[in-house]
């Protein structure tokens, strides 16, 4: 395992990171600021409690995880994106570093970045809503390991990628629709029985389920059953990575 590379990569994304301070965490952390403003006093003021838990506290765990899938998808094809976009991946692939070395660099990285907002967007919450935290070794494993499966799948994206456009097609059309959709501001008990299966389809649904749960001890699915989902996703996740390196899908050429 050459270490030394992959801390060079690792090194080298955290220091971007560090160098847009404003982009990276100040502007999600504001745009949570502002979920908990409108949600918690216009829609709060009308739902009082969702499952025993008052409606500001019910949206925190929907709204860390809405910015971890985000934010670890994006920042993790971003990083992958842009070497190959400039065709420095190419200086990457040649050096004497294992594909594994590599994806564990570009991932752990964007996987990091996301862990450390997400933990900023947990302290912010305790500035709005009276918040208490049941389970706090599963809330840590729950957001260890969606931010590494999304990074994971983030990294295929940015392989993917041919263009700019296309980098932001499944953040924007897919991500980001699903986590709305998948109970992040209500518990999907309050749907109509048709729509509670549907949305059972949703793969959201188990990740923020899951991590209410660590939250406030209750969840609209089986934990065991989102466990299980987020971890089948990092090892499909993994699997086509494995395939896109051994085949040099879009790296290349």
């Amino acid at each position: 395992m050459n270490y030394r590379a992959i801390y060079a990569i690792y090194r080298f994304e955290m220091m971007r990171f560090f160098r847009t301070l404003a982009q990276s965490v100040i502007s999600p952390v504001l745009s949570t600021s502002l979920y908990f403003i409108v949600f918690g006093a216009a829609i709060g003021s009308r739902i009082q409690e969702v499952d025993g838990v008052s409606y500001g506290a019910f949206i925190v765990p929907g709204l860390i995880m809405l910015s971890l899938l985000t934010q670890s998808l994006t920042n993790a094809a971003f990083g992958i994106y842009f070497p190959k976009f400039i065709g420095t991946i190419y200086e990457v692939l040649s050096a004497p570093i294992g594909h594994f070395e590599i994806v564990i660099g570009y991932v752990g990285a964007a996987a990091t970045k996301s862990m450390v907002i997400g933990l900023i967007i947990l302290a912010t919450a305790f500035a709005f809503v009276d918040l208490k935290i049941e389970h706090p070794f599963w809330m840590i494993a729950f957001l260890v390991l969606t931010c590494l499966s999304f990074a994971l799948f983030g990294f295929i994206i940015g392989i993917w990628a041919k263009s700019f456009d296309q980098l932001n097609l499944v953040p924007m059309l897919v991500v980001t629709p699903l986590v709305f959709l998948g109970g992040s501001f209500y518990s999907i008990s309050m749907l109509p029985e048709f729509w509670q299966k549907v949305t059972l389809f949703n793969p959201v649904v188990y990740l923020v389920s899951g991590f209410r749960w660590s939250f406030f001890g209750h969840a609209d699915v089986g934990v065991g059953i989102s466990l299980a989902m987020i971890v089948v996703f990092l090892i499909v996740c993994l699997l086509v990575i494995g395939w896109i390196f051994r085949t040099g899908y879009r790296l290349k050429t």
